[in-house]
């Protein structure tokens, strides 16, 4: 009898940046449930190494946590030499890290500019190229990237009726991974690297607890659904990209917003 449809990740190693907390650590979770060994790529967070052991333990797979700032370069791609010494191959990357600056327009940066782009766009850009050049190096021609973008690229979130969220480098920063996923899938489709996007929705993370209730009660009444999503309830499309199930699919924006 068929065993039905199945997503294992067993003797796998993928990367997650920005693993450890969020929707990020949903991912790390998920990956670990399906047997995957996982490598959590984080900034600052002290409790990274913490909180990345006890998801090994609880499914009995290796998982690392690595500090490492995903704008730096040199340290991306020494970070990622290291993970596959201490942890074997690499077959798929989650590009998860992001930062937000909610300003009114008028009050904003370059500053704050460059904190978010060099994050959310060149950050996502510095990691992806980083292992979809060690895949080509190595002549792997399986690998999957996914990033995470965000319902942001095509819409402006309401923080009440007519009055907007303001995080427009934020929303426009993720409009640019969106095209920026298209553009690298496109130039690597022929070496074998698939690389897509998942846009979410409103998702009940650290960011939404600590909104203006004001905020959350309005966009909690503007989604159909009636309530946030968990960050769980992203990790599904995600696992299916990254796993041989989705090998015809490459260069797509997938949202998941209820």
């Amino acid at each position: 009898m068929s065993s039905g449809f199945t997503i294992s990740f067993a003797k796998q190693v993928i990367i997650v940046t920005g693993g450890n907390r969020g929707i990020g650590y949903a991912y790390t979770r998920a990956i670990a449930k399906a047997g995957g060994n996982v490598a959590v790529i984080y900034r600052s967070s002290k409790d990274a190494e913490e909180v990345t052991n006890k998801v090994g333990k609880e499914f009995g797979v290796m998982a690392k946590a690595y500090k490492c700032d995903v704008t730096d370069t040199a340290l991306v791609k020494k970070t990622m030499m290291q993970i596959r010494d201490e942890m074997g191959p690499i077959t798929g990357l989650i590009a998860n890290a992001g930062v937000s600056v909610p300003k009114p327009a008028f009050d904003l940066t370059h500053e704050d500019f460059k904190m978010v782009y060099d994050v959310n766009v060149f950050g996502v850009f510095n990691t992806a190229r980083a292992m979809a050049k060690m895949w080509m190096d190595e002549g792997y021609k399986k690998g999957s990237i996914v990033i995470t973008a965000s319902m942001s690229s095509q819409i402006i979130n309401q923080a009440a009726q007519n009055e907007p969220l303001m995080q427009v480098f934020y929303n426009s920063s993720k409009a640019a991974v969106s095209n920026l996923t298209k553009g690298m899938a496109s130039e690597w489709a022929s070496k074998g690297i698939r690389v897509n996007a998942i846009s979410p929705g409103y998702v009940n993370t650290d960011q939404t607890l600590h909104m203006d209730k004001k905020v959350r009660d309005f966009q909690a009444h503007a989604v159909p659904l009636r309530r946030f999503a968990e960050p769980h309830e992203m990790t599904g499309q995600a696992l299916l990209l990254l796993s041989e199930h989705a090998s015809y699919m490459t260069g797509g924006e997938y949202f998941v917003d209820g």
